[in-house]
């Protein structure tokens, strides 16, 4: 039986578009009874009978090729249709008059418009004609149901179904101690596509039970095109839950290897395709800085991934499909919501058990099919299903698993659209949901909303019905926010069916053709996206050019907007996000009329032009992080469609005039109240439909009181997030009365969930700050509102968990009147209240104890900078954890010895005391002779059990550790400023892994590792009697990673021995005036250093015999004038990032010829005072060399010898000025030897 297509096919929802603009009654009056109107009649004539045989055709494509090819020919007519369409339904409604004569709009260009038309209906007749030998049939189309969300057993848990003995094995290989002695041990999850993989090693990355047995955790997705920067960026990400702004490998390398040493660690990499070894090898150097029990999990679909993998310890698991008992189980909890009872369930549940047993066993099949069916309550729909003649069709022909193309088949067309659009983006990318839908929007995908929704609110509903019919798969990582991911093959068969209309540009590297049909393109990191003008020329017709985590560098970008602008009139979606080389956009970008989307983040440039404002259709205009720009366009009120606007982290100074006419305006960062009408605070009466966060800046330009109310911020019931910014300035000419009154009108509406109030210049806070009936507020910060004396009521706040005060000058004491009002007596004060911030109050003396009533969950409390505070703190505290007071010297309350505590700072508060110690402190950082006398005496007295981090700076006075030892167990030790401190060294610390000694123990000469034999991090700084140090006692220092030595000028050598570390991976010393050498043998004793750094170590002449260690990688040398001057490094081709700083001022011509490695692809030269030339031939046999980065060599003027290595791809000189000053005009003996360098930057400007 043949399965009707439910809804219609992905190009019936097109043509829908395309009908609706051609009903529109703009268009309709302004071409009524003229040709157009006839030759635009007939058009529609002949996409009504092509559209009838879309749904057959549509199935058949797949089996069919001329099918195929005659979709595609429509297709990319209707394209066509639909550009002539938005370009006259454009240029209908920027006329200012229209008429009935059609000079506006076909006066030059009649012949042409006319002709395009004719041409147009000229190859519909054909694609008609064809149609008839095709047999297409008429389908008949079932039409869906409004979908609403239904919960399912699947909500907040993971299920995994069949898969409980996998699991149970995979956690015994997760937890069990590697048997050969490595520290990391790897486990490929082998199995086929969609067979559960993911799912498996989800289950096991939340599973509670390894909380306790990690230090750290990451998941990253790696997919088929391996990104290692991506990737390892990614593990960071991961670790420390907040975005990596780093982008050099070595760097972020360098940063995963700090991050995981010492630590048992469980990386998970999931989807790997990577059968390299040298790419395995980059990728999992830092792990090595790992301790034993650490473990990589890994999913891939290929076998021989795990064959290469560059460690002994590999256990792979081989993941079989499952049974139909357990495939009908997952099929079932997607199929039939909570909610539902049915009188033919019984029937449905035989039909569906008959469906299940053509899944295969594949669990992505079955919650595909059952997620499809759960809106379906006909018996004939589940037949249908289940004698679908796709069953038949052979699964080689498109690649797709047969169940996923019947889930496609039963979506509506206008979600068949957003979907396949989504094959824009690379395999495991993390789809913002909001991103996607201002994209679904720019690209017309999204349906006109019915009143009472905006567009944005029915995209977030096709959203969720695609989540919800597990197209889209919710990211389960805190870092990922609100993202989004496909899995692999439901990515294929988008990909699948996008066909030649949508282009990735990584597919260039697997030999795929660009076609001229292609109408959406896409683009990843580090590809050059201008270089080959070609490829513009071939996708002319193009809407989408769409960067994706992409870094332009080293690329040179600045002429983009030119090429891209004058070449693709089509665009409906433009982005140079990360252009970092683009500092200005062509007044042609006014041309690109069909434009809706427009992204300029993180870009140079500093103005945008007027012809910006010519973009009718423009709804999304992103600036994010433009720090040059200094203003918007004066013209901004003619973005009449604009609804997003992202002006963050700009230096945009003032808004233009008439923004209040944008009224379908929906995202606005800030706005700046300006002094004139045209742009002041009442402007904001236009924009009623502001959502999520916002802010009013420059609040002291409202000089009355009408203005602000008239901004109507309570009638902006979407926003949660408001901040009240005035500017710092003189108050000697405040009038407190209307800055009150001011405030007062800018009052929120009561569902706010955070507000933010800074630079305020009133004496007072309006009464609305202290209802009650903001039940929603979770956060507030009041910040440098200098005349205020009183803090208002706040106690009353219901749901208030974090609060912030700051630079409140005037704030003498925190009273009764701060916990509650007289009239609120009933009312528990700050029930809710978890973290309270105190900073920089300077005149605050007293803080007012309330009854035990108030903070019963606090858990953070923060006072810093509080010079006049005395008298106690809240004594009854029973939940607080944190405790930080900082610059409070007048405080002499003792520390609260809430059993709760966790962690303790102190500094600069010496009238502190400690007269009850908490037992079960983690962490302490205290600062100051007074309070680290009493803290050492508490020790002495409680030797604490828990204590694993323990700071202690800046203390004059003889003290000592409790009977020569450190807490039993102390993990983090840094002593700093403590001259007289005897360091313990009679016994051997076991558990210490950190220590860190800073101009303290004088007494100290030598420093024996023996003592601290399990020490992961030594850092010893400013110890001006430090000579040497000492391995006697021990063969090896197994568990050391990082060493840093300097400022310690009495410093002479390492041991005779050499120090044996064989996991040290990174080397620091600096200011070391007498050292004469490194550690002896460090190519063998020091085998897995990545890092090394020598600063001001004049005395080093070279490296030590035998080389350079061979795993060393980045090596950075600071004014270290013999080591650069002397012998050839030999370092074994290892090492490919130097980072060499001056003055050096013996030296007038660099490099010497090999004297660097030819394994070097960055080359940077910092400050040399006197570098005159710069020799080809000490570069010449650099044939890796890709970046060379030159910067304050005043006196550099020449390059001498042939030139550059050929393999140099960017050149950047910065700050020298003579070379400079020949680079730009080209100087017949400078150019030839850097001509051929692709991209060169001169102090930030390109030249080539």
């Amino acid at each position: 039986m043949a399965l009707a297509v439910v809804g219609g096919s992905l190009l019936s929802a097109f043509i829908e578009v395309v009908f609706d603009k051609l009903a529109s009654p703009e268009l309709v009056n302004f071409i009524r009874w003229k040709k157009p109107d006839k030759l635009l009649q007939k058009m529609r004539s002949q996409l009504l009978v092509v559209k009838v045989v879309l749904d057959d055709a549509e199935k058949r494509q797949i089996t069919d090729s001329n099918v195929k090819e005659w979709l595609d020919l429509l297709n990319d007519v209707v394209y066509e249709v639909d550009d002539l369409l938005d370009e006259v339904s454009t240029k209908v409604a920027t006329q200012k008059k229209v008429t009935n004569s059609l000079s506006h709009l076909f006066n030059r260009k009649k012949i042409v418009s006319i002709s395009k038309l004719e041409d147009i209906v000229g190859r519909l007749d054909d694609i008609l004609k064809q149609k008839q030998n095709l047999d297409l049939k008429d389908i008949p189309v079932e039409n869906n149901q409004p979908w609403k969300p239904q919960p399912t057993s699947l909500e907040d848990r993971y299920d995994i179904y069949g898969r409980y003995e996998d699991k149970e094995t995979i956690m015994k290989l997760v937890l069990e101690d590697s048997s050969d002695g490595e520290e990391v041990s790897v486990i490929p999850i082998v199995g086929m596509g969609g067979i559960g993989k993911t799912t498996l090693a989800r289950s096991v990355y939340n599973d509670g039970k390894l909380k306790q047995i990690f230090d750290l955790k990451a998941w990253v997705c790696v997919s088929d095109i391996f990104d290692i920067v991506k990737v390892t960026k990614t593990m960071i990400e991961e670790i420390i839950q907040k975005p990596c702004k780093l982008n050099d490998l070595n760097t972020i390398q360098l940063d995963l290897l700090d991050k995981l040493r010492g630590k048992r660690f469980l990386i998970v990499l999931d989807d790997v395709w990577m059968e390299d070894c040298d790419s395995w090898s980059s990728l999992t150097k830092p792990f090595l800085s790992g301790i034993r029990g650490s473990k990589v999990l890994m999913t891939t679909r290929n076998e021989n991934v795990a064959a290469v993998v560059p460690f002994h310890s590999v256990k792979v698991y081989h993941l079989n499909k499952l049974s139909n008992e357990d495939c009908w189980l997952v099929f079932a909890n997607h199929a039939f919501p909570l909610s539902r009872s049915s009188g033919n369930r019984g029937t449905l549940e035989k039909i569906g058990k008959e469906i299940v047993k053509k899944c295969n066993g594949l669990p992505l099949a079955a919650q595909s099919l059952g997620g499809m069916l759960r809106r379906k309550h006909a018996i004939r729909d589940w037949n249908n299903v289940l004698e679908s003649d796709i069953w038949e069709l052979p699964e080689s022909q498109c690649k797709i698993i047969p169940a996923l193309r019947i889930s496609y088949n039963y979506l509506p067309p206008h979600l068949k659209r957003c979907f396949v659009y989504c094959s824009l983006y690379p395999k495991d990318y993390k789809i913002q949901k909001h991103e996607l839908i201002l994209l679904w929007m720019a690209e017309d995908l999204v349906k006109a909303p019915k009143k009472g929704k905006t567009l944005e609110q029915v995209g977030k509903e096709y959203f969720d019905e695609l989540v919800s019919r597990s197209f889209f798969q919710s990211s389960s990582h805190p870092t990922s926010g609100n993202c989004f991911l496909m899995h692999d093959l439901m990515h294929d068969l988008a990909t699948f069916l996008g066909g030649e209309f949508y282009f990735r540009a990584d597919e260039l590297r697997k030999g795929t053709k660009i076609n001229r049909k292609t109408r959406h393109l896409s683009f990843t990191r580090f590809s050059d996206p201008v270089s080959d003008i070609e490829i513009f020329e071939t996708v002319k017709f193009s809407r989408t050019f769409l960067p994706i985590d992409y870094k332009d560098f080293p690329f040179n970008n600045e002429k983009a907007p030119r090429v891209i602008g004058s070449m693709l009139k089509y665009l409906r979606v433009l982005s140079f996000r990360d252009f970092q080389s683009v500092l200005a956009l062509p007044d042609s970008i006014g041309e690109l009329i069909h434009l809706r989307y427009l992204n300029l983040s993180y870009t140079g440039i500093a103005t945008l032009p007027e012809s910006l404002c010519n973009l009718y259709n423009l709804q999304t205009l992103k600036l994010y992080c433009c720090s040059e720009l200094t203003k918007l366009p004066g013209a901004m009120q003619n973005l009449v469609n604009l609804r997003h606007l992202e002006i963050l982290n700009t230096s945009i100074k003032e808004m233009p005039k008439g923004m209040g006419k944008l009224n379908q305006m929906q995202n606005l960062d800030f706005y700046i109240a300006g002094k004139h009408i045209e742009n002041s605070i009442n402007q904001l009466r236009g924009l009623p439909n502001l959502h999520g966060s916002f802010c009013i800046q420059k609040l002291e330009n409202v000089t009355q009181a009408e203005e602000a109310l008239e901004a109507r911020l309570m009638d902006k019931k979407h926003i949660n997030d408001l901040s009240l910014e005035w500017s710092v300035c003189n108050n000697n000419s405040t009038n407190f009365q209307i800055e009150l009154d001011v405030l007062s009108n800018l009052q929120p509406h009561q569902d706010l969930k955070s507000l933010s109030i800074s630079g305020y210049k009133g004496t007072r806070f309006p009464e609305w700050m202290e209802n009650c009936s903001y039940y929603y507020t979770t956060i507030l910060s009041l910040h440098n509102c200098n005349n205020c004396s009183k803090l208002p009521s706040l106690g009353q706040l219901l749901s208030l968990r974090r609060l912030h005060i700051s630079n409140m000058i005037s704030v003498k004491t925190i009273d009764a009147g701060f916990y509650k009002k007289n009239d609120c007596s009933s009312v528990t004060p700050f029930p809710s209240l978890e973290s309270l911030y105190i900073y920089n109050m300077p005149c605050w003396e007293t803080w007012v104890a309330f009854d035990s009533e108030a903070f019963l969950v606090l858990k953070d409390l923060y006072i810093q900078n509080c010079p006049k505070l005395k008298g106690d703190l809240p004594d009854h505290l029973p939940a607080l954890q944190t405790l930080a007071i900082r610059n409070c010297e007048l405080l002499v309350s003792s520390v609260p010895g809430t059993p709760t505590l966790r962690t303790l700072e102190i500094s600069e508060s010496n009238k502190l005391a400690f007269h009850s110690f908490p037992l079960l402190v983690e962490r302490i950082e205290i600062e100051g002779s007074p309070v680290v006398e009493s803290m050492m005496e508490a020790i002495t007295n409680i030797q604490p059990t828990c204590l694993h981090y323990l700071s202690i700076k800046d203390c004059s006075s003889d003290i000592s550790f409790p009977g020569d030892h450190l807490p039993i167990s102390l993990k983090t030790l840094i002593i700093s400023g403590l001259n007289k401190l005897k360091f313990p060294m009679q016994h051997k610390h076991e558990l210490l892994e950190s220590l860190s000694v800073n101009s303290s123990c004088d007494s100290l000469t030598s420093l024996p590792l023996v003592s601290f034999p399990n020490l992961i991090r030594l850092q010893i700084i400013n110890c001006e009697n430090m000579e040497s140090l000492s391995v006697l006692g021990s063969d090896s220092f197994k568990s050391l990673s990082s060493f840093e030595i300097g400022r310690c000028p009495n410093f002479v050598s390492f041991s005779g021995e050499g120090l044996s570390a064989p996991n040290l991976t990174r080397f620091i010393v600096y200011d070391c005036d007498k050292l004469k050498s490194l550690p002896d043998q460090m190519c063998t004793l020091l085998p897995k250093m990545e890092y090394l750094s020598i600063s001001n170590c004049q005395q080093l002449e070279s490296f030590p015999e035998g080389g350079m260690p061979p795993n060393l990688r980045i090596v950075e040398i600071n004014n270290c004038e013999k080591l650069l001057s002397g012998q050839p490094w030999v370092s074994k081709d290892i090492f490919t990032y130097l980072k060499v700083w001056g003055p050096c001022d013996g030296i007038n011509s660099f490099p010497k010829e090999g004297l660097l490695p030819p394994s070097l692809t960055s080359l940077q030269l910092f400050g040399f005072s006197s570098l005159e030339t710069l020799e080809c031939k000490g570069l010449l046999h650099l044939t890796s060399l890709r970046e060379f980065h030159i910067q304050s060599c005043k006196k550099l003027a020449n390059i001498v010898g042939e030139r550059l290595p050929i393999s140099l791809i960017k050149l950047s000189i910065n700050r020298c000025p003579l070379l400079q000053k020949r680079c730009h005009i080209k100087d017949r003996q400078i150019w030839p030897k850097i001509s051929h360098v692709r991209g060169i930057n001169i102090d930030g400007r390109w030249i080539q």
